[in-house]
Order: C-alpha cells, then structure tokens, then sequence
C-alpha cells in the first residue's frame, strides 16, 4: 500500500536527515523533491501547493533553527502535516442516536458499495456489539440485492428483502420500521451506484436520505482513481450532507493520491478504509497511523489490534497448554500456526504494517515476500494431504506416504521432505520457548519456518 509515495519520500527525507544544519537551500531541494513524489502520487494539485507551503513556513522558522537534530525534526513535521492533512484523528460513526441508527452509504457504480456494506456490518456486529440489519434500495440492479443477502447470511446480521419493483423510499422505510420493531440497533441501506454524477439519480438519492433521515452519509470510493475519487467525492458532498468517506481498494493503491487528497477537497473525514475482498478487510482509518506508515514508520498498533480481533486465543491458549504439558507440537498445530497468519493478511499484510529497517520498507521485499507467500501456502497443502495419524506423528511417513502427499498437493517429494525437516526445527524451537528465556530463543529460531531454514533475505 502507497509502496510508489513511501519509497520517495524515504528517498528524499533522508538525504535531510543526514544534514547537520538545515538551510533554506537545502530545504528547498527537498520540497521540490516531496512534491513531486506527492504529484506522481496522484494527489491533486491544490493539496500539494498547500501541504509543501505549511511544511516550508514551519521548517524555516525557529522550530527547526533551534532543534539539535534538525534532519529530525523536519521529518517529523511532515509527519504531523501528513496527519493534518488526512484529518488528524480517527473520527468514529455517530451511532448514538435512539435506535435503528440508520447508516446511508453512496456511491459510482463499481467502488466497492455493497462489499463494503457487508464488511461493515460485521464490523459493527463484532467490534462495537451491535444488531445490524442490512437492506438494498438497488432497484436498478437486482443482483445487487441478492449480492447483499449472501453477504447478510455471511456475516450473521438481519437481511430485509426487497425488489426491483418497489420504490427506493418505500424500501428504505419499510426497513426502519421493521428494525425498529426487532429492536436492531443499526440500519445499513445500500443504495444504487452511479455511473457519473447524474441528475436524475442525484435527486432520487436526495428524497431517499430525507425519507431515512440518516445518522451518517457516507460516500465509498475507489482509492485507485486517485484524486477523480477526491473530485467525485466533492460532487456527492455538494448534492447530500456527507458525513464521512470509506476509501475501498486502498490495498492495491501504490500511489496513495486519494487518502491524501479526500479530506482536503470535501472537508470530510475518511472514516474507513477497504483493504482487501474479505468480509473482514475493513479497518477505522487512522490519520495518524497512516502517515507513520506513508514514512516507511510501520503502523504497530493497528497490528495489535488486528491481532486481538484475527487470532484465535482459545487455540493459542490450548497449545500453550500443550506445550507445557511437555506434549510435542505436531503439524496440526504448525497447520494452525499457518492459518493464524494467513488471516492476518499473510506476509504482506503484517509487513506493510511493520517499520523499515535499515532504510528498507518490509513490505517492498517484492520477489522474495511473493516467493514467501507461495512457500506458505504450499506447506498448507501438503499438510492438508496427510492423514491425521501422519499429522500428528512425522516418523511414520515412509518413501510411499511421502509419494502419496506429494501427488494430492501438487508438489514434489523433496518438498514433503523439507516440511518434515523444518516441522522438526519448528518443535525444536517451540522446546525452548517453554524453556527459561524462550520467547527469545524462539524469535531466533522462526527461520525454521522457511525453506533454507532462515526468513526471507532483505
């Protein structure tokens, strides 16, 4: 995510950081350097002007001037303009009003609306605890509706059916009143996506959000269009009372040119942001930490978070106890171990959220996360081949066992050979990890889970 802007302005900050003494030369190579990497970012225009001014008027006044590390402190003040510029802070959704909450989402044809719906409705069903039903005011486009029922059944929250034949209006107060009815918290109406800016369309949306009289607008566009999705943005604000903004898509953005533009054209926060197809690839959108991230500084607390939502205590706990016990930890558990990574996003998920090292950015490692990421999932399915008796003893897989694997997951024998080889140093190491110091000793020894028996070269 926003590989292409991290990489420049890494680049650029550097050759800062190494300065004893900034000057108002030196301070104007960089800015021209951090506007074109901002430029080729996609980021409109006008932000750009604005963001390089703020960042030359505070750089060449006395808070640079006085500080002993002055490289320093210039990066951090793009940090904190970084932070301005895309808000400041996390703004959560207003769902304090007396119940059903309704929530209008809006939006271009193709940006992720009803996906997002669904993500979102398990994010307010698992993380703040909520009743959610869902409803699709889509007449335009009936597999829209049906595309929200699955996603309803997906995610476990209340689905209310509608049809192509019904009025937008209807649809929606129906809904209301059957929410209010069932005592459910929240109302998610989707509603038809738009080609461009329509006139028509706009006016029937309008009648919609006074029928529903929402708690919050929000406008879902793609971040891959950059600062169109800004512009587009704008647009919707002029013709509804937006309330905030879900960036979609914002995992394949290299470029990062819409989260740093939205706030700064519509004057609306970015309250979220899409970062993958799953139903649970939806995070808060944290000013903050996105600009840690857009440094090549990491995003650690997002990963804490994740992790509590994503891993599963109740295994973790269970071998622990295992472990302890004094029991081996077998391939079942080293599957497990897998899986407990493959739902946090995998490689690239938890790098893009760790921090450069050594100037490098873990999550631009290119071939080798990719090769990486093919390895893991090739364990998986040699793993899945096995028995459960194989699984769960090693030693009894003969030459013939090892043929038989290999052919029902597609890889060689050698590679069941080496799965074999590096389970062993994994148990090896989860042996220390019980012993005193382990955690130690264990993080010395993850390179067991990579063929070559080391993690991937940076």
């Amino acid at each position: 995510m926003f590989e292409n802007l991290t990489d420049r302005l890494s680049q650029t900050l550097r050759h800062v950081t190494g300065k004893a003494k900034l000057t108002e030369d030196n301070i104007k190579d960089t800015l021209r350097e951090v506007r074109m990497a901002l430029l080729e970012a996609d980021v409109a225009l006008p932000v750009v002007k604005e963001f390089v001014n703020r960042i030359k008027e505070r750089a060449v006044g006395t808070e640079v001037s006085k500080s002993l590390t002055p490289g320093q402190a210039f990066v951090k003040i793009v940090r904190v303009e970084l932070e301005t510029l895309m808000g400041a802070a996390n703004e959560d959704l207003a769902l304090n009003a007396a119940p059903p909450a309704v929530v209008l989402m809006a939006g271009l044809q193709g940006a992720g609306k009803t996906t997002t719906v669904g993500k979102l409705a398990r994010f307010l069903k698992e993380r703040r605890k909520k009743s959610v039903l869902v409803v699709s005011a889509d007449i335009y486009r009936p597999a829209a509706i049906k595309q929200l029922e699955t996603l309803a059944e997906e995610v476990g929250v209340t689905f209310f059916p509608s049809d192509a034949a019904q009025k937008p209006v209807d649809i929606a107060q129906a809904a209301i009143r059957e929410a209010r009815l069932k005592f459910i918290d929240v109302v998610l109406l989707d509603t038809a996506g738009r080609l461009h800016v329509d006139a028509d369309m706009m006016e029937e949306i309008k009648l919609l959000h006074a029928a529903a009289k929402p708690v919050e607008t929000l406008f879902v566009v793609d971040a891959m269009t950059g600062q169109d999705a800004a512009n587009t943005a704008k647009a919707f604000g002029d013709a509804l009372p937006l309330t905030g903004v879900v960036l979609t898509k914002v995992d394949g953005d290299a470029r990062g040119g819409a989260a740093l533009s939205v706030r700064y054209i519509t004057g609306k926060p970015i309250k979220f942001i899409g970062m993958g197809e799953k139903s649970d690839a939806l995070e808060p959108f944290h000013p903050d930490r996105m600009a840690s991230r857009i440094l090549g500084m990491g995003d650690v607390l997002s990963l804490i978070e994740e992790a509590e939502h994503k891993l599963d205590r109740q295994k973790a706990e269970k071998l622990t106890s295992k472990l302890k016990k004094g029991k081996g930890f077998d391939l079942e558990d080293f599957r497990d171990q897998l899986q407990q990574m493959k739902n946090m996003g995998g490689l690239g998920g938890l790098m893009d959220k760790l921090p450069a090292i050594g100037g490098v950015n873990l999550a631009q490692m290119g071939n080798a996360q990719g090769v990486a990421e093919k390895q893991l999932m090739q364990m998986e399915a040699i793993i899945n081949s096995m028995t459960p008796a194989e699984r769960r003893d090693p030693d009894i897989i003969s030459g013939s066992r090892k043929r038989r694997i290999a052919l029902g997951s597609g890889t060689q024998v050698q590679d069941v050979g080496r799965l074999i080889k590096q389970h062993k140093q994994m148990q090896k190491m989860m042996k220390k990890f019980t012993a005193k110091g382990g955690i130690t000793k264990m993080m010395r020894g993850m390179g067991g889970m990579f063929p070559g028996g080391r993690l991937p070269k940076i």
